[in-house]
C-alpha cells in the first residue's frame, strides 16, 4: 500500500485556477495520479459529433504534454469511475479523490456513486468550485432556498453574496511524484498511452467538407485565444465602449467567443471574469464602475447553471416546473430532418446548419435564427429536438 491522491478531470481540463489540482497535492509525499475516465458521459461525451469529440481530445492531449514536461503523464482509460477508484484503492491505498464540481443533476448519479465508494473503502472526497463563477447552491440559499428564476433576481441575489472569488494560484509542479498504473490495469481496462484519436472511440467524420474555422482544444491554446480577447476588449474599453462585438464588429474577421475553452474548462471562467474586469478598471483607473454588463454573457452562464442545479427535468419539457407546456407539431415527413441537414429551403438557415455540421460553431445571433426556425418561428417543433442536435455537435452546448 502506497498511498496516493487523485485529481478526476471530467471538465476543468486545465492546470490554471484549479482549486483541485492544490487540494491533490496537498501532501507531496504522496503519490499523484492526474485521470480522466472515458466513462461515455464525462464531459460531455455521451451525445457527441466529430468536432466535439476532437476538441475535448485535443484538451487531453494538451494536459497529457504538460505533466510530461515533469515526468507525470494524464492518466486515460475507458471504465465505470467507481470501479477505477476502488481499484486504485485496492493497489496503491489511495486516501484522497479531488475533483471540480459539475452541478447539474445529469451528473448527479455518477458523482453520488463516486462518493458512496470513496466512504465504502476510507477514501476522504474533495469536491470544489471552479466550473462557476459562484457556487450555485450558495445562490439558491441567498435566494431563500429556490432558484432565481428571473435575470434580475439573480442579479440581485449575487449582489448580496459579493465578488465571485477570485483564481486560486497557479501549482507549481517540480518535484511531484507522478502514480503509475501496474500491469493488471492494462488487462483490465482499455488504457491510453496516448490520447486517442475520436476514431479509436467509434466517432468519425460525416463528410470531408473543408473546415472554414479550426477550433484548437487544449490550455494552451485557451490561454493564447484569451489574451488576443482581452487586446480587443482594451481596444473597446478606450474607445469608451463596452462590448466590441457590438461597437466596431468584424463580420468577415474569424470568431472572438471563449465558450468552448469555458464549456470544456480549458480556460478558468473566474480567470476570464477577473481580467475583463480588472482591464476595465485599469483604463477607466477607476473613474467609471465595473458593473456586471461587462461580463453579461459569463453572468448568464451562471443564471442558467444556478435553474438547473436542482432541476433533473431541465433538458426537456415534461416533468419541469420551469418549462411551458406547448403542444408542439409532431414532425411531418423530413422536415425535421432538412433542418438538421440544411434543406429548408431558405438560405441563411441552410447555410447556418451546414456550417455548424462543418464547424461545430455558430454565431449567438445565428443560433438564435435557426432555433426560432425550429420552433415558433416556422417549423413548430420542440426545441428537445434541437437541443439534441446542437449537444451533438456544437461545441461549447451544455445545460
Amino acid at each position: 500500500m502506497l498511498g496516493g491522491s487523485v485529481l478526476w478531470f471530467r471538465h476543468g481540463l486545465r492546470l490554471h485556477d484549479n482549486p483541485s489540482l492544490h487540494s491533490a497535492l496537498a501532501d507531496r509525499s504522496q503519490p499523484f495520479f492526474p485521470i480522466f475516465i472515458f466513462d461515455g458521459e464525462t464531459a460531455g461525451t455521451k451525445v457527441v459529433g466529430y468536432n466535439r469529440m476532437r476538441y475535448l481530445l485535443e484538451a487531453l492531449d494538451d494536459l497529457d504534454n504538460q505533466f510530461r514536461k515533469y515526468g507525470g503523464r494524464l492518466i486515460m482509460l475507458k471504465g465505470k469511475p467507481n470501479i477505477v477508484f476502488r481499484r486504485l484503492w485496492e493497489e496503491f491505498g489511495i486516501r484522497k479523490l479531488s475533483f471540480e464540481q459539475d452541478c447539474e443533476p445529469v451528473w448527479r448519479e455518477r458523482d453520488d456513486s463516486v462518493k458512496t465508494a470513496c466512504r465504502e473503502i476510507g477514501v476522504s472526497c474533495h469536491e470544489h468550485v471552479s466550473h462557476t463563477l459562484w457556487e450555485p447552491d450558495s445562490v439558491i440559499r441567498a435566494n431563500g432556498g429556490i432558484p432565481p428564476l428571473t435575470y434580475q433576481m439573480f442579479l440581485h441575489t449575487v449582489a448580496t453574496i459579493g465578488d465571485p472569488p477570485r483564481p486560486v494560484d497557479d501549482v507549481q509542479l517540480s518535484g511531484v511524484k507522478f502514480g503509475s498504473l501496474p500491469l493488471c490495469f492494462y488487462e483490465e481496462f482499455t488504457v491510453f498511452d496516448k490520447a486517442p484519436k475520436p476514431e479509436d472511440l467509434g466517432v468519425f467524420l460525416e463528410n470531408e467538407d473543408i473546415r472554414m474555422i479550426r477550433w484548437v482544444g487544449g490550455e494552451t491554446a485557451a490561454l493564447k485565444q484569451m489574451q488576443q480577447r482581452l487586446s480587443v476588449e482594451h481596444e473597446t474599453f478606450c474607445r469608451g465602449s463596452y462590448l466590441p462585438t457590438h461597437g466596431n464588429p468584424d463580420l468577415l474577421g474569424p470568431p472572438i467567443s471563449l465558450s468552448p475553452a469555458l464549456r470544456f474548462g480549458c480556460l478558468s471562467v473566474r480567470r476570464f471574469y477577473w481580467s475583463v474586469q480588472d482591464l476595465f478598471r485599469q483604463v477607466h483607473q477607476g473613474s467609471l464602475s465595473s458593473t456586471h454588463f461587462i461580463t453579461g454573457q459569463l453572468i448568464w452562464r451562471e443564471y442558467f447553471y444556478t435553474m438547473s442545479v436542482n432541476n433533473p427535468n431541465y433538458g426537456q419539457m415534461a416533468g419541469n416546473p420551469i418549462c411551458l407546456d406547448i403542444p408542439w407539431k409532431t414532425p411531418e415527413g423530413d422536415e425535421l430532418q432538412r433542418w438538421i441537414d440544411g434543406r429548408t429551403g431558405f438560405p441563411f438557415v441552410d447555410a447556418a446548419m451546414r456550417q455548424l455540421r462543418t464547424e461545430g460553431w455558430l454565431h449567438h445571433a445565428v443560433r438564435n435564427t435557426v432555433a426560432s426556425f425550429l420552433t415558433r418561428g416556422t417549423l413548430w417543433l420542440s426545441w428537445e429536438h434541437g437541443l439534441n442536435h446542437f449537444l451533438k455537435y456544437l461545441l461549447d452546448a451544455d445545460w
